[in-house]
């Protein structure tokens, strides 16, 4: 079993999937500045896997902090999360995420380098295929991504098959998710987002719950069924386990890999509000507005490749994704009479 550093480790799939590495006989290092996660996520954490797991507070661009890290706890290999996410926000602060995402994961690299730790898992995306040539999405589709996180997501895979290229040591995996959602069963971590939600699913359970007053669809004009964008949503679950598989696929294989993290299922936003209100018994009121800048109609995944390599499969449907981020929510004390 390996020593790991998860950086972005307090956050959604982060938490998720030191669960599932700890489960197994990994020991989990967390690493999170918790500028979009807290503390009480670390406490929920640790009861979930019955021990505490060791924190480090620091922000992924300080090489320094994540040099003297990767030492101390004697580190094998690093899964890493930590990153600034939104599409929507990536078009009005790009700076933001380019410094965070590129940056960080250059500092990242670099304490690696130092430290000659040389497996490495990669927090990629969808968004890096842009508007798609082809469905479902292999992983030979051509990358161009439409929009500032986007590209910041493929710019690090480039610059990371640059280093797999510079020295055979290097043992790296770019799993590109397209939408995980859900939280974990027992219902004390899930996706919590800080402010106003950028993702559906929780932007879905706060109007469900009363917290919004309506969803906001954008667009219901795009070439799909009913209109609205369609995207591959998973299980965060799933996608925490593809992790473990992915780390046992790097200890016999060194290169660059880029890997699927889907279901190979689409879905509109209109199934994932009918959905969701029957997992719920909650009505979701919605309005239709302008597009967003950088959406694509649909995006979804092929995964034979995952399947074919990790040995990995999404299992777990829609009813389980929508059912147990109401579940979650719940926990939390946040659901309203309706």
């Amino acid at each position: 079993m390996s020593r790991l550093l998860i950086t972005g480790g307090a956050g959604y799939i982060g938490s998720h999937s030191a669960v599932v590495l700890s489960k197994i006989g990994h020991q989990v290092v967390l690493y999170d500045n918790l500028s979009n996660s807290s503390r009480a996520a670390l406490e929920n954490l640790d009861q979930i896997v019955g021990q505490h797991m060791p924190f480090v507070k620091g922000d992924v661009r300080n090489t320094e902090l994540l040099a003297s890290t990767l030492a101390s706890h004697s580190i094998d290999a690093v899964i890493h999360f930590a990153g600034l996410k939104s599409v929507g926000e990536s078009t009005d602060k790009p700076i933001d995420y380019y410094a965070n995402n590129v940056q960080g994961a250059i500092s990242l690299l670099q304490a690696m380098q130092m430290q000659r730790v040389t497996t490495l898992i990669f927090s990629s995306s969808a968004t890096v295929y842009g508007n798609p040539q082809y469905l479902p999405l292999d992983e030979t589709h051509p990358t161009s991504a439409t929009n500032p996180y986007g590209r910041s997501k493929l710019q690090i895979e480039e610059m990371l098959r640059d280093v797999a290229k510079s020295d055979p040591n290097w043992r790296i995996a770019c799993l590109r998710y397209f939408n995980p959602v859900g939280a974990h069963e027992s219902s004390l971590i899930g996706e919590s987002p800080t402010g106003i939600p950028n993702n559906l699913m929780p932007y879905i359970v706060q109007v469900a719950a009363g917290q919004q007053a309506t969803l906001s669809i954008f667009g219901d004009d795009y070439p799909t069924p009913d209109g609205t964008g369609v995207r591959d949503y998973i299980h965060v679950m799933d996608v925490a386990e593809g992790h473990a598989a992915a780390l046992d696929f790097l200890s016999k294989t060194n290169g660059w890999h880029a890997i699927n993290l889907g279901t190979g299922n689409g879905r509109s936003v209109l199934e994932m509000v009918d959905a969701f209100e029957k997992a719920s018994g909650r009505k979701v009121p919605y309005r239709v507005v302008a597009r967003r800048v950088g959406d694509v109609a649909e995006c979804y995944a092929n995964p034979h490749k995952s399947d074919q390599l990790l040995g990995w499969k999404a299992a777990r449907n829609l009813d389980d994704m929508c059912a147990s981020s109401w579940q979650f929510h719940k926990a939390t004390g946040l659901a309203v009479s309706q």
